[in-house]
């Protein structure tokens, strides 16, 4: 899967299952580059998003949320994910 295919799939799930008001994924693979455990076609994505919904949550209640939503591709294609939310 490429980066953009990931990225797409990864809104979309998101904004389905999340009241979501602004979204902003980026890719940021290269600061992993060199670390043990990064593997080829595994990706760093940072997701910054405003939710009412998320902070109405403690932030461990949102991350949560998120990661099992995206559990398929926590596996699958996502190396590591920084969360931001307003």
């Amino acid at each position: 899967m490429d980066i953009n295919e990931l990225i797409a799939i990864v809104k979309k799930k998101l904004t389905d299952q999340i009241n979501i008001d602004n979204i902003k994924i980026e890719d940021k693979s290269f600061l992993h580059k060199n670390h043990a455990g990064n593997t080829e076609g595994k990706y760093h994505l940072k997701i910054i998003l405003n939710s009412s919904e998320l902070k109405t949550l403690s932030r461990i209640e949102s991350n949560k949320k998120i990661y099992k939503i995206l559990e398929k591709e926590l596996k699958e294609d996502i190396h590591s994910i920084q969360i931001l939310i307003s």
